[in-house]
Order: C-alpha cells, then sequence, then structure tokens
C-alpha cells in the first residue's frame, strides 16, 4: 500500500500496520513524506520528523530514504521487496519528498512560500536522475531527448482518444468491484 504522510495518521493505516505485523504478512508499506497534508503542513498534524520510527511500534522495520533520489528508492524498494518474499514479515518504507505543485489544480498555494518551493526545485528527482544517468554514459543527451518526444506524442495521442472517446456506459460503473 501507498499513502502519504497525512494519511499516515489515520486509524485504518495504523490497524493494517498492526495486523501485517501480527500476521508476518509480506507487505511493503510506502510512505510518501512531501511534508504537506493537502495544505496543512505535517508540523501541526505529527509531532516527529522521521516517520519511519512509527515501524518499531508494530515490531517491524523502517526504512528512510531520499526521495529526491532516484537510485536510493529503486535500491530500498528492491530491498524491502526481497524481505518480504524471504517471508520476513511486513516493512515500512518512508520516501522524504516535496510537492512541487498544488494538491489539485488552480490552488492558490497560500500556505506556503515560492522560496521554499524553490529551495525543494532544487533537487528535483528528474533532473537529478537524467544528470545521474548522462554522467555514468547510461544514455546521452539526445536518446533522452529522443524519448522524451516519444512520450509527449504517446500522451498527447492518449489525451486525444479519451477526448474523443464516448463515455463509458454507466451500467458497467461496478464492474469488476468486490465487497
Amino acid at each position: 500500500p501507498f499513502i502519504g504522510d497525512a494519511g499516515s495518521n489515520t486509524g485504518n493505516w495504523h490497524e493494517g500496520l498492526n495486523m501485517a505485523s501480527i500476521w508476518k504478512l509480506p507487505v511493503v508499506f510506502v510512505l510518501e513524506n512531501n511534508h504537506y497534508g493537502v495544505s496543512t503542513n505535517i508540523s501541526y498534524s505529527t509531532n516527529i520528523d522521521d516517520l519511519s520510527i512509527r515501524a518499531q511500534s508494530y515490531g517491524i522495520p523502517g526504512v528512510r530514504v531520499d526521495g529526491f533520489d532516484v537510485i536510493a528508492v529503486y535500491e530500498a524498494a528492491c530491498e524491502a521487496v526481497e524481505k518480504a518474499r524471504r517471508g520476513e514479515g511486513p516493512i515500512l518504507l518512508v520516501t522524504e519528498s516535496y510537492r512541487f505543485d498544488g494538491h489539485y489544480s488552480g490552488e492558490p498555494e497560500v500556505y506556503r512560500s515560492r522560496e521554499e518551493v524553490q529551495e525543494y526545485r532544487k533537487n528535483d528527482p528528474i533532473p537529478r536522475f537524467k544528470n545521474y544517468l548522462i554522467d555514468k554514459k547510461k544514455v546521452s543527451s539526445a536518446e533522452l531527448a529522443t524519448i522524451d518526444k516519444e512520450v509527449k506524442k504517446e500522451i498527447a495521442e492518449a489525451i486525444q482518444f479519451a477526448q474523443e472517446s464516448r463515455p463509458p456506459d454507466p451500467s458497467t460503473a461496478t464492474d469488476y468491484i468486490y465487497t
């Protein structure tokens, strides 16, 4: 399961961690700490800086990783999945990140300063990973530009398809939903 920092304050999330721990379930809980629950800074809803220590309450490992570092997240996720597959029970993986844009389109964003956003943007994982790939000679700038162009084309085609498609039949709204 994947949840944000604000959602991790809810009872059902804690119940899930507790039951997974009791039953030693092979679950990787991913908690993205982007420091805001909609427009509320985490300091108003949580009294700890490191959310991974919550795992201790359930007797499971908690790992905190730099969410701006794609390689670090990948490696931590792979290790967590391997532990789960080996039957070592659940694990909590906390990625420290930041939400650059508002919580919804058109949000006035009066709850944080432009300077704060700009400071976090310096660690934007996309250009950071792009530079890593180029520096390690995994790919060239030209190859990345080609990939970027192809992806933008694919997205534009998907948007066009969605806009030109007829709405689904309302009677199918509950298909494949089981309770």
